[in-house]
């Protein structure tokens, strides 16, 4: 999997999405895994804004992925929603 830029709050939710199938796991499989109901993480993929950091970070070491954080190119526009 390649590299895939987060810029906006409301990419999340499908990113997260595509990675859970991408490991061909259901949200059934990832909630037990993270110890919560399916509806935790189907609202966590509709509405990633409303979780914690920490939970984000149990998803994230569940899917495999690694998160990191560059400087954005001072040129660059704004993100629009922050």
């Amino acid at each position: 999997m390649s590299d895939i830029p987060l810029q906006l709050s409301s990419q999340l939710g499908p990113i997260l999405r595509a990675v859970r199938k991408s490991r061909g796991l259901t949200q059934q499989d990832l909630a037990r895994q993270l110890g919560v109901t399916r509806q935790a993480i189907s609202l966590l993929e509709q509405r990633p804004e409303a979780a914690t950091l920490e939970r984000l970070m149990r998803v994230f070491a569940l899917l495999q992925v690694d998160v990191l954080l560059r400087p954005r190119d001072v040129d660059a526009a704004p993100a629009a929603d922050w």
